[in-house]
């Protein structure tokens, strides 16, 4: 990157990562991607009273290397990534023509370290893997690489959706008017992280760099994890008896 682009960064939140995916419902031995309801991802900030529960379109990251494009939008906002556990867990519930439902629970696929960045007026969003040490096929179907960058636009709610995209009305964001003044009349706002912090906000993920440390001169702060260590299942309050964990250190399916 150029000294110009360097000095034009600013880096406006960093965190933890944590990836993980909810089978079909029904669904107790999930081989690949057709097996699965929906992919998540929780940014957990430094300093920070939100934790964010993310679901992303297609249900895997936009590839990186491809500059590939998902839509996604933010699930859930609480006080703690503990919180959020509880909307992870198995369900189960009756229907009138099927009977009782088992909603298998979220399995975690990957951790890291993250950081937002906004540089030339563009937020990206850049991870690096600390669990699995070595990413296999559960990391390469939901296109979970050691580490990736995405440019970050948020879609302003005001502003109608693509066709076949988007959330029902009921269920878009209500932002504040100091929030909302941040898309200035645009479709999309590119600058503003804090457009994430309310439940509903949709988002464009962009792929943009495969190597962000070096591409952006950044360091992500990643460090050597491991069960005993792992900040998802401290964090996330996240059980074996509940959550199988196989796929954040094997790398297999479960």
């Amino acid at each position: 990157m150029a000294k110009k682009d360097r000095q034009q960064m600013e880096i406006v939140e960093r965190g933890d990562i944590f990836f993980l995916y909810r089978p079909r419902v029904g669904e107790t031995d999930p081989e690949s991607l057709s097996d699965v309801q929906r992919f998540f991802v929780v940014l957990r900030p430094e300093h920070a009273k939100k934790v964010r529960l993310l679901v992303v379109g297609r249900k895997r990251l936009p590839d990186a290397h491809e500059h590939e494009r998902n839509w996604g939008f933010v699930s859930a906002i609480a006080g703690s990534a503990a919180a959020l556990e509880k909307d992870l867990r198995e369900e189960t519930y009756d229907t009138k023509t099927r009977g009782r439902q088992r909603l298998p629970a979220a399995r975690p696929a990957g951790e890291g370290r993250y950081l937002v960045a906004l540089l030339n007026g563009q937020l990206h969003l850049s991870y690096a893997l600390e669990l699995p040490e070595r990413p296999s096929e559960v990391q390469r179907a939901f296109k979970i690489a050691p580490q990736a960058s995405f440019a970050l636009s948020v879609k302003n709610p005001e502003k109608p959706s693509p066709p076949g995209l988007g959330l029902e009305q009921d269920q878009e964001p209500d932002y504040p008017d100091r929030l909302q003044r941040e898309f200035r009349g645009r479709r999309f706002a590119r600058e503003d992280i804090k457009l994430l912090d309310v439940q509903g906000a949709e988002f464009i993920l962009v792929g943009a760099r495969t190597d962000p440390e070096k591409a952006y001169n950044i360091d992500l702060d990643v460090e050597k994890e491991d069960e005993r260590h792992s900040e998802m299942l401290r964090e996330l309050k996240m059980t074996k008896s509940r959550h199988p964990i196989e796929p954040l250190f094997s790398g297999e399916w479960a």
